[in-house]
């Protein structure tokens, strides 16, 4: 397992610790920037209502975003 790998399953582990919504928040803001969280929480949103149907460029608008980072939100999704 190379360094990356390492990391991400450390923080993998660190995020599973959490036990409720409170204790995943704390653990998440004491990770991230405010503007990291705020960005995250926007992805979160983008892959919801890409899942939904609701068309990239209108994602866009409601969300505030650029269509290059809902188009980043769709390639995500058809990799899973």
């Amino acid at each position: 397992m190379n360094t990356d790998e390492l990391y991400t399953q450390e923080l993998i582990s660190h995020l599973l610790e959490a036990k409720n919504p409170d204790s995943m928040e704390k653990v998440l803001h004491s990770l991230l920037t405010p503007s990291e969280f705020h960005e995250i929480s926007k992805r979160l949103q983008i892959i919801k209502l890409l899942q939904a149907g609701m068309p990239q460029r209108q994602i866009a608008e409601k969300l505030g975003v650029g269509i290059a980072t809902v188009t980043r939100g769709s390639r995500a999704l058809k990799a899973q």
